[in-house]
Parts: structure tokens; sequence; C-alpha cells
């Protein structure tokens, strides 16, 4: 399970971290915090400090019922960042949260190396074809109708069985496109209710019969702090909770906000094997 990411190979037999690093204003767990070059530059520091492997740059809300901005405003948000990171720390392997294929090649010409694409394409029909020809890593992630209409959207005939027919097809239309590098992310908390999660979280093992690196983006989410009566700034040991069950149903990508803790559960999980 090898990516190259800007022609550095990178093994993912061994799980890795994801840093998020949210830009938007409205980002449920940190939104605003990253507004100035000083608060992002400090806070991928930090990250790769602690070891992630990548960091992921998002400039577009995609938490339940956020406000939709043009592309134009992504843009606008996002290529500054892309260009400040890699300016200061221009080893940095980047990831783009986006589903817009302008905005995915426009940070790849900037020095980008991975595109997280929370719709696998079915929000923008260029997104994989552009994917393709940037020969890039691609993140493709299973979600239903758009960010603010998912929460409407959580009827499945099998949760699991519909997610591994959704990945099957998106699979093959990448490959058929040519993108080499996939990785899939189930997408916790995407047009998926409470017990939904967790019934995923539950058969997460079921996804390794797609033979394709897994991951999984479970920090700070309502499936963790709502059981617990608490808030999203309360969520971390919960969000170490649920990541520890993730590794040992197969995951190797941790998204996360916390870097330290998510590599301390890599290296205690790795006792095991």
């Amino acid at each position: 399970m090898v990516i190259n990411c800007k022609g550095k190979l990178v093994d993912l037999s061994s799980p890795k971290v994801m840093g998020i690093l949210n830009i938007t204003p409205d980002s449920f767990y940190d939104g605003g915090h990253n507004n100035n070059e000083i608060n992002i530059l400090l806070q991928v520091e930090k990250m790769l400090n602690e070891d992630a492997t990548f960091i992921d740059v998002g400039a577009y809300s995609s938490r339940p019922n956020a406000k939709h901005i043009c592309e134009d405003e992504e843009l606008k948000r996002i290529i500054p960042v892309v260009e400040l990171i890699l300016q200061q720390f221009p080893d940095t392997l980047l990831s783009i949260d986006t589903f817009r294929s302008k905005i995915a090649k426009s940070c790849i010409d900037a020095g980008a190396c991975i595109i997280n694409d929370i719709s696998a394409g079915n929000l923008d029909d260029n997104m994989m074809t552009t994917a393709a020809s940037l020969d890039v890593p691609y993140i493709m992630m299973h979600m239903k109708g758009t960010p603010q209409t998912m929460q409407q959207q959580t009827n499945y005939n099998d949760l699991l069985k519909d997610i591994l027919f959704y990945f099957s097809e998106r699979i093959v239309v990448a490959r058929q496109l040519g993108i080499v590098d996939l990785i899939i992310d189930p997408g916790f908390g995407f047009a998926k209710t409470l017990e939904q999660n967790y019934e995923l979280l539950n058969k997460l093992e079921l996804l390794k019969m797609i033979e394709l690196p897994l991951l999984v983006g479970l920090s700070k989410k309502s499936m963790i702090y709502k059981p617990l009566n608490s808030t999203a700034k309360e969520a971390l040991n919960g969000t170490t909770v649920l990541n520890t069950i993730a590794l040992q149903k197969g995951s190797k990508i941790l998204r996360v906000h916390d870097v330290k803790e998510a590599i301390e559960c890599i290296k205690l999980t790795n006792q095991f094997h």
C-alpha cells in the first residue's frame, strides 16, 4: 500500500496521520481560528512537529447545513494558504479538501499533492478526469447528496452493502480514467444517522475487501460528543477511543484535529501486530 506524493513514496502499510487545517470561518470545530498567517503557520508547524504525514487544507465547510460558497470564494481562500504553507514548509505533503476540479487543479499546480473529494466525483463531472491528468493520489469519500442535503438522505437498503456498491462503481470510473493511487473514506457523519455511523464503525473491516487504503475521519464529530452529552471541544478522549477501534479494523490514515494523540494511538495499536 504505497502512494506517490510529488515523487515521495508513502508506505501506508503502517498507518499515518493526516492533520486537519480548516480555513473556513464556519467549520464545526475550529471555525475562524486559522484566519491569519501566523495562526495558520503555527498550527501547521505544530502538526508537522507531532509527526503528521499529511496536512489536509479545506476552504469549503462540509458540515451538515453548511453555507454554500462559490468557486471563486473557495479559490480566494485556499490558494494563498497553500502558497504560504509551502513557502514556509516546502516538504509538506498537502492534501486539498475540495469537490471542485478547478480548485483541485489550481492547488496541485501551486504545489499540493493529494485531492480529497467528499463526493467521489459526483459533484463535479470533471473531477476524476482532472485527478487522472494531474497524476496525484485521489481520496474518494462516501456521501449522498450535498453537504446541504445529506442529512435528509440517510435511507439505505443495507448500509455496508450500499457503501461497498458505491465504491465499486466509483473505483471502476477512476480506474478507467487512469487514476493510479486511490484511497477510500467511508464518510462518517455524511448522510448517516448516529446509529448508522456506529453500524459502519462496527463493520468497518468489511471495507478491506475493496483492497484499497482506508482513510477514517472521526475526529470531534457529533457521533462522539452527542452520546456523551458533551461538545466537540470536549471530544478528544472519545476521538481517541474510536480512532483506536478504526485502526484495529484496518484504517491506514487517521484524519484528525489532534495529531499527537492520533500518533500515540498508532504506536500503541502497532504493539499488537
